[in-house]
């Protein structure tokens, strides 16, 4: 890696840190506006949730669209075309007289805000290897971690003065300005000799190859079970902390958002701490966390402890994924070069599908702080049985 590219780090995490929020800014901003975008349709609470589903299914497809588009034609024309459709998609979105246009809409948003989340990985893969993707992966997460804790609130703001058709109007203008952004600070990174060739056959054969790549799927399952124990806290906590412990909403806003600053300070933490020690014994410290944490979380929900008794294993659980993710996705990465698009895809869909998942069982016999403990403790555990069957053997192997 070169001083240039040394003295551009910060630049490029910013663009792509920015490219690889749209996902939480699409999926969280419009919140706040659900009921009254229900009234305004004329539906119920629950087809409306269909948009906010629609618009996940949107996230987790569009990976596998702009991933391997991305090792064939390279990889700035699948990002600016992946903003050109979060536009149209935003503007519809806008426009729709009816729940079912939303619905649609929605769907298509997911798939466009996708594109920016694979394609910043790929680039930070195009761009640094070893040590630095890894230092360059915190990064992306310190400005992606911020956008859950933000969006929520930011959309909140908007609706004082704009309805909710104006907060995706406020998406429109977003990829607009990322469209101009990405235009003027980034590059094509991935040569045309180290493209893929062939057509769909060959993109799709790409896909199917890293699934049988057994470190490769190891560290990818295990970064996936991982963040479906967040997204069943992100599902659980309103619930239960709002509901069961009689927290206000502002009180549950500084809890997540104390929760969202202990991930990033983690994930910083761990990407100095790895070019001493290594992105392996990153991840066995982060897995070795999580499974302490979850355990005595758990137990906490079981007794049905005070809440500040329930917030301390509750806290490590999270900032765990700030360890785990940047070191488990750089050693995933660092294997991939020609396929970091494909690569990139398969990550992001584990990480999406598992955290559909997962999200519905934290309410299986009532949301409580033991269902979300136990499903939070119950994908930890899977992902640490993955990471010790599939993924550590064969850095034995090489060892």
């Amino acid at each position: 890696m070169n001083d240039h590219l040394v003295q551009k780090r910060l630049g490029y995490a910013l663009v792509l840190g920015s490219l690889a929020a749209l996902g939480p800014l699409c999926t969280d901003l419009y919140l706040p506006a659900l009921p009254t975008l229900a009234a305004e349709l004329e539906t119920n609470t629950a087809t409306s949730q269909l948009s906010l589903t629609a618009g996940l299914l949107g996230l987790g497809a569009g990976q596998l669209i702009f991933g391997p588009l991305s090792d064939r034609f390279g990889r700035m024309r699948p990002l600016l075309l992946s903003l050109l459709l979060l536009l149209a998609a935003s503007v519809g979105c806008a426009l729709a007289t009816n729940i079912d246009q939303l619905i649609v809409a929605r769907l298509l948003q997911g798939i466009a805000g996708a594109g920016g989340a694979v394609l910043s990985r790929a680039v930070a893969r195009d761009l640094y290897s070893g040590h630095d993707l890894t230092k360059f992966f915190a990064l992306l997460m310190l400005v992606n971690g911020l956008a859950p804790i933000i969006a929520p609130v930011l959309g909140g703001g908007l609706l004082t003065f704009l309805s909710w058709r104006g907060i995706f109007g406020a998406i429109a203008t977003i990829s607009i300005l990322l469209f101009v952004l990405s235009s003027v600070k980034l590059h094509e990174t991935l040569p045309a000799e180290r493209r893929s060739t062939g057509g769909a056959v060959a993109m799709i054969k790409s896909v199917g190859k890293l699934l049988h790549e057994r470190q490769f799927m190891g560290l990818c399952l295990t970064q996936g079970f991982i963040m479906a124990g967040m997204f069943a806290y992100i599902g659980a906590s309103p619930f239960v902390l709002q509901q069961i412990y009689h927290l206000s909403p502002v009180t549950f806003s500084l809890c997540f958002a104390l929760n969202g600053m202990g991930l990033v300070f983690a994930a910083q933490i761990s990407s100095r701490l790895a070019v001493m020690w290594g992105e392996l014994m990153m991840v066995k410290i982060g897995l070795t966390i999580a499974a302490i944490a979850s355990v005595i979380l758990v137990v906490a929900g079981a007794m049905h402890a005070p809440l500040a008794v329930l917030l301390v294993p509750l806290f490590f659980s999270i900032i765990n994924i700030g360890i785990i993710g940047p070191n488990a996705g750089s050693l995933a990465m660092q294997s991939q070069g020609r396929n970091a698009g494909s690569a990139s895809a398969l990550l992001g869909v584990c990480m999406f599908a598992l955290g559909a998942t997962a999200v519905p069982l934290t309410g299986i016999g009532g949301t409580s702080a033991l269902s979300m403990g136990l499903t939070i403790c119950g994908c930890f555990f899977i992902a640490i049985l993955i990471f010790l069957t599939l993924a550590r053997p064969t850095f034995a192997k090489k060892s």
